[in-house]
């Protein structure tokens, strides 16, 4: 296969680093299609932690391309962090080997600003959990045709009229509306086009050169962000990112052809796990939680939140199984499980006198939702040596199995430690 897509199959946080580094082996080229530096990808390499926000997750290994595609907003100044501390490690990233799409919108200052401020006004309810880096306004502004490209802000007379603009009604919502000071063009100005001026040589049309890649039958890897349950359309409004997170986000986050796209693979965790505001019915807020979080670092990539932790939900995963059209799963922290007896899966939801086996758009009804539950024995063995499926003991087979079952397609990675090396593999959706 020349193209496999790896996307978020529960509310983010899967481990999509890990799945990505582990498959981008096989790939010439790797693609971020959506979101921005809300993502936090790890990665773990013989002990040496990484963490990427923009950067694809691939660009770890020797002789890969790394894209970032016109679906994602970027903050020139973190991605120059990024790219620094990368040069810091021996990773250099060159106009050969790295490359921005010239229609992804920039994250400006403003963005930032508006973002912190709208959450910092709501009621400890209403909040979204936003991380505050300017995400959902850029996107806003991009949507209202308000936003500022990579290709704007490479022409200094196209750049200083958009800017000029835009920044005389954020000034005026901020000050009057949001009660923040605003900003002065001059200086944003002369910021921003500092970072034009190291940045301009890796811009360029990312969706000629991946159709180019493609049909020379380079591999391609195409690496999501978030989950499915925060994507804009199919997530639990209101409390989603602000970009399409699933497999649709690829065609329009990289400009390529429906036809290009082969597998398709979910990244789900062997239990769950969201940040932020909105409901989350298999929540455990006991010491099964406790352990959930404590053993498997449930701490946020990118704002080190605490993650909310809670039993496998089957619906949600059966969800992202049908909006997705996963061909294949990467199973990840089945280690983490070590230790619980019983196990418990959400097999459905009890709403008032109804049963649900679907996961429902009314966000009152996932609220209301009581998960209904099937357990099975857990195991007390250390499954992190695990190499094989046969490796496993029996119950941890057996509850994989049951998954497959309950999801409806097969896994193709199992991951049983943080460590690239720690995974059973089953299959290589690049060698299918």
């Amino acid at each position: 296969m020349n193209s496999v897509v790896v996307a978020g199959a529960q509310w983010g946080d899967e481990g999509k680093g890990k799945v990505v580094d582990f498959f981008a082996q096989q790939a010439n080229v790797i693609v971020r299609y959506a979101g921005g530096n809300n993502a936090g990808h790890t990665i773990v390499v013989r002990g040496e932690k990484t963490i990427l926000h923009l950067i694809p997750s691939g660009i770890l290994h020797k002789d890969k391309v790394g894209v970032l595609g016109n679906g994602m907003v970027v903050d020139p100044a973190v991605l120059l962090q990024e790219m620094e501390g990368l040069a810091g490690r021996g990773i250099k990233l060159t106009s050969k080997n790295f490359f921005i799409s010239e229609r992804a919108h920039i994250i400006m200052p403003y963005h930032r600003r508006i973002d912190s401020a709208r959450e910092g006004a709501k009621s400890k309810q209403g909040k979204i959990g936003t991380t505050g880096r300017g995400i959902g306004p850029a996107y806003e502004d991009k949507a209202t045709r308000a936003g500022i490209r990579f290709v704007d802000l490479l022409d200094e007379e196209v750049f200083a009229e958009r800017l000029r603009a835009v920044l005389k009604e954020k000034n005026a919502y901020l000050k009057h509306v949001l009660k923040q000071p605003g900003f002065s063009f001059a200086a944003v100005r002369k910021e921003y086009l500092g970072y034009a001026k190291r940045l301009k040589r890796y811009v360029t049309d990312v969706s000629l050169l991946l159709e180019d890649l493609l049909l020379k039958g380079k591999k391609i890897l195409f690496e999501g962000a978030q989950g499915i349950m925060l994507d804009i359309d199919h997530g639990t409004y209101p409390f989603v990112t602000s970009s399409n997170a699933g497999v649709g986000g690829v065609l329009a986050g990289c400009g390529i052809a429906p036809y290009f796209l082969q597998e398709i693979v979910g990244v789900i965790k062997a239990y769950t796990t969201r940040v932020g505001g909105g409901p989350f019915p298999t929540e455990l807020q006991d010491a099964v939680g406790g352990h959930l979080r404590r053993e498997g670092a449930e701490y946020g990539a990118t704002t080190g939140r605490p993650r909310r932790c809670g039993w496998f939900d089957a619906v949600v995963g059966r969800y992202g199984v049908r909006v997705n059209g996963f061909t294949g799963l990467a199973l990840t922290k089945l280690d983490t499980l070590t230790g619980l007896d019983p196990l418990r899966i959400c097999t459905g939801y009890r709403v008032g006198r109804k049963r649900l086996t679907e996961f429902p758009a009314d966000i009152r009804q996932v609220e209301r939702a009581k998960p209904i539950y099937e357990e099975m024995p857990g195991w007390q063995e250390d499954i992190r040596d695990a190499r094989r499926l046969e490796d496993l003991p029996g119950n941890a087979i057996r509850y994989v199995r049951r998954l497959e079952t309950l999801l409806g397609v097969p896994f193709f990675l199992m991951s049983v430690g943080p460590q690239r090396e720690q995974s059973i593999i089953v299959e290589n959706p690049f060698e299918t």
